[in-house]
């Protein structure tokens, strides 16, 4: 079943799955494609199984920064949906991939129907609170090269190895100048961890890149763990995903 592809839908049971199932479509979601805008309602909830969705704070003068991703670990829309909110942020899709799809009404109605589904959905916006606000003492304290280094891994865990993104991107999701990461990107592949070429990094040393890089990226995992800590009838988290989905050690 394609929809298990998404980590939150694959732990659910096969009869909670199967009730929900007839409610969701899967899509193909492109690179820059806008799923919500700031303060305006939220209509669909995505359930990513590859790709990355990414919610920027828009600032004036046009400058936007990233404050937390979203892949095959999570979704996006649910937590709008169930408390009837709007978007605080501007949510774009900063690498394609297909998602599963439900309309905020249908989840709202299935939610209530199903409690361990609730509780599911409840789970993963605490933990990207936390990411949100782990994303945020990041930016306030560490070098660049320390939060390169754990965006190089966040995204590994939702993409791969080959990430396809120019260096102007990646310095206007962190906030900071081009010239910056120009740099840290040089000292990378001068060592030896990545490539870099025509708008894509290929990651050759992973660990050498999670010694390079902050706290935060454990910590964003541990936060993930805690979230999920009991099984509630999926997956087991470590064998949930396949080797290139999310690798929550």
């Amino acid at each position: 079943m394609p929809h298990r592809k998404n980590f939150l839908l694959n732990r659910l049971g096969p009869e909670l799955l199967d009730r929900i199932q007839p409610h969701l479509s899967v899509v193909e979601l492109h690179q820059t494609e806008m799923l919500a805008r700031s303060h305006q309602r939220v209509e669909k909830v995505y359930f990513p199984h590859s790709g990355i969705i990414s919610c920027v704070v828009e600032l004036e003068g046009g400058d936007a920064i990233e404050t937390g991703m979203i892949g095959r670990d999570g979704a996006f829309g649910a937590g709008q949906a169930l408390d009837d909110k709007v978007s605080l942020n501007h949510v774009v899709m900063q690498v394609d991939g297909p998602a599963s799809v439900i309309s905020s009404d249908r989840i709202c109605e299935v939610a209530e129907e199903l409690p361990a589904f609730r509780r599911l959905l409840v789970g993963y916006e605490q933990f990207f609170l936390a990411q949100v606000q782990q994303t945020a003492a990041c930016n306030a304290v560490h070098n660049v090269q320390a939060r390169i280094c754990k965006w190089l891994l966040r995204m590994h865990d939702l993409v791969g190895v080959d990430l396809p993104l120019t260096q102007e991107f990646l310095a206007e999701m962190m906030g900071v100048r081009r010239t910056s990461v120009t740099a840290v990107a040089g000292e990378l592949q001068k060592a030896g961890m990545i490539t870099y070429q025509r708008g894509r990094i290929h990651i050759i040393e992973l660990e050498q890149i999670r010694a390079r890089a902050c706290e935060c990226d454990e910590d964003i995992r541990s936060h993930y763990r805690r979230a999920f800590a009991s099984n509630g009838g999926g997956a087991p988290l470590e064998s949930s995903l396949s080797a290139n989905g999310p690798s929550i050690r």
